[in-house]
Order: structure tokens, then C-alpha cells, then sequence
């Protein structure tokens, strides 16, 4: 394609044409097939439809699209400059879709698919449980091996091959190399207390260093960010403190103690929704980073890892944080 067809395609791609999520499979496909036959009649007993149904589909998608796909005359349809362009998107989505029905099969027919990932204590306290519930439903024949733990250790797994995914916090860039990071939303630390805590009652920053405070220990994504934070308002050394990122000493000891804990948001989401746990009304903003899905580069997708990514997709939908 030529430097016209270049053009329109940045036109599609700046006015988020193809992230319309009005658009359907059933236009793409009535799109498609009208291109391949050339007709609208063909097409549509191709695909079992009536002329009018394959007629309204296509318009529906021009209104979408707001540009005119294709040229209706005597002899038949043929495609606009727009049509092109769209033709080539709409043929990869449909080919993409059939190798996702393939794996689907694929692992219908070989219970012995496994998939290995790793996850932060807060996406495994926040995200996970729902991730799992969707993929068991995609793939309910697969092996699914789970591992949390801090960011540098399952890095370092996940470069080893025995990981075959992590999610987790975007570390600093010599934590990252030869991995690659998409982003599924964001998060922020939070300071959190056991409820009646004499800090929930007057928040004071400057004070935490009077109780104990539970701190990401050096190596772990946030411990950066949450010193950047401590020294931004001023806050000095806190020589009483115990380094950990474990969510299930953390709740524990924070409930029966006055010990501050400094954690993800995610890590205590239903503590903190139920109150057993109540966090301080302090601005961490500056700690807020990207949480993403890590993998090899080099390696392919199996079918059952397409699935997984698929149900957290299908998660971060149906909860409305797609970034």
C-alpha cells in the first residue's frame, strides 16, 4: 500500500477507530465476506443472511467508522479508499480470532496444558482470584502453577524459563532487561493501620517513626517510590522498621498491633473494604505506578497462554480499568 493508504491508516488509528467497542464480529465478518464476493446478495447467502440484514450490518458499520467503505452500483460493491484500509484490519482480526478458536480446541483435546505465573503480593490479593475464576472457565482442562512473591525474585524466575508470565509492578530499568512489560492499569501505595490506631484518629506524617513500621524491603518495585515519597514531604529515617512484603504476616500483624504498614493499595483492598484495616489520609500519588503483564520476548504465546491473557482482559473489562 502507498503513501495515501499510510495516511488513512494513522487517520483510523489517531480517531480510535480501532478500539470502537460498538464494533461487532458480526461486522467485521459481513464486511469481509461482502469485500471477498463483491456482492452483497453473495455474501449474504454465504453467510445465511437476507440482503437487507448484510445491508443494515454494513451500514451500521460506516456509521461507526463514520467513512464510507464501500461503492454500491449495477455490478456490485467495491471498496473506497477507507475500505482499503480497513479490509487489511478487519482480515488480521478474523484470522486472529481462528487461531484463538484453534488453541481453544487444542486444549479440549490435551489435558496436560500447563501455564506457570508469577504475581506480586498485591495482584495476587486483588486481581488474581478473579483472573483464575475467568480462565478456569476458558481452559477448565489446563494446569494452572501459581507463585507470588517480590518483584526481584520472580523476575529472575520469569528470565529463567521457570515462569511463563509475572505480573506485577514496572521495576527499575535494570530490573527489566530482556523483558517485556504491557500495562494493565495502575496502582499506589498506601499507609494503612489496625482500626482505633492513635494515627488513624490525628494523621501525621512526620510522626510514623514513632510506631513501628512494617517497609518494602530494597529490591521489591515500590521500596523506590515509597522512599522518593518519604523524602519529598520531609520524612527523615525510620529506624524502627520491619523490611516485608508479605501479605499474610502484614495483615496479621498490623490487626494486633500499632505497626504502620507500608503496602501496595491492592494488597489490602478487602481489609480495607471490610475495615479491619483502615488507611491514612495521606496523598501518595507520587508512588502510583503501572501494573503490567512481564514476559520473555523471545518466546511464542501456546494456546493456553493466549487464554490466560485473554481472561485478564476479560477481567480488566468487566471492572472498567483498561488503560
Amino acid at each position: 500500500m502507498g503513501k495515501k493508504t499510510d495516511s488513512l491508516t494513522k487517520s483510523l488509528v489517531k480517531t480510535g477507530i480501532q478500539m470502537d467497542r460498538r464494533i461487532k464480529i458480526r461486522h467485521i465478518q459481513s464486511f469481509v465476506e461482502i469485500a471477498r464476493e463483491g456482492s452483497l446478495k453473495r455474501a449474504a447467502e454465504k453467510l445465511y443472511l437476507t440482503q437487507p440484514a448484510i445491508s443494515k450490518t454494513l451500514k451500521e458499520l460506516e456509521d461507526i467508522l463514520g467513512a464510507p467503505l464501500m461503492l454500491r452500483n449495477r455490478s456490485g460493491v467495491s471498496l473506497t479508499d477507507q475500505g482499503e484500509v480497513f479490509l487489511h484490519f478487519a482480515q488480521m482480526s478474523l484470522a486472529s480470532l481462528q487461531q484463538g478458536l484453534q488453541g481453544i480446541e487444542q486444549i479440549g483435546k490435551d489435558a496436560s496444558q500447563r501455564i506457570r505465573v508469577g504475581s506480586l503480593p498485591s495482584v495476587a490479593a486483588s486481581l488474581m482470584p478473579s483472573v483464575v475464576e475467568e480462565f478456569s472457565k476458558l481452559a477448565p482442562r489446563a494446569t494452572l502453577s501459581m507463585v507470588d512473591g517480590p518483584h526481584h525474585y520472580l523476575v529472575d524466575r520469569l528470565r529463567l524459563g521457570d515462569l511463563d508470565l509475572v505480573i506485577g509492578r514496572l521495576g527499575a530499568p535494570d530490573t527489566m532487561q530482556g523483558i517485556s512489560f504491557t500495562q494493565l492499569y495502575t496502582e499506589q501505595v498506601e499507609f494503612v493501620v489496625r482500626t482505633g490506631h492513635p494515627l488513624a484518629k490525628d494523621p501525621d506524617l512526620q510522626r510514623i517513626g514513632d510506631w513501628q513500621v512494617l517497609f518494602p524491603p530494597a529490591g521489591s518495585a515500590i521500596q523506590p517510590l515509597v522512599e522518593r515519597f518519604l523524602i519529598a514531604n520531609g520524612v527523615g529515617d525510620l529506624p524502627n522498621r520491619i523490611e516485608t512484603v508479605s501479605g499474610a504476616f502484614g495483615r496479621v500483624y498490623t490487626r494486633n498491633t500499632d505497626a504502620v504498614w507500608v503496602i501496595s493499595s491492592g494488597v489490602v483492598a478487602r481489609e480495607l473494604a471490610d475495615g479491619i484495616l483502615v488507611k491514612l489520609p495521606f496523598d501518595t500519588g507520587l508512588t502510583q505506578g503501572p501494573v503490567g503483564l512481564m514476559a520473555r520476548p523471545e518466546t511464542t504465546d501456546t494456546p493456553v497462554t493466549q487464554l490466560f491473557r485473554l481472561a485478564i482482559r476479560n477481567v480488566l473489562e468487566n471492572q472498567h480499568i483498561i488503560p
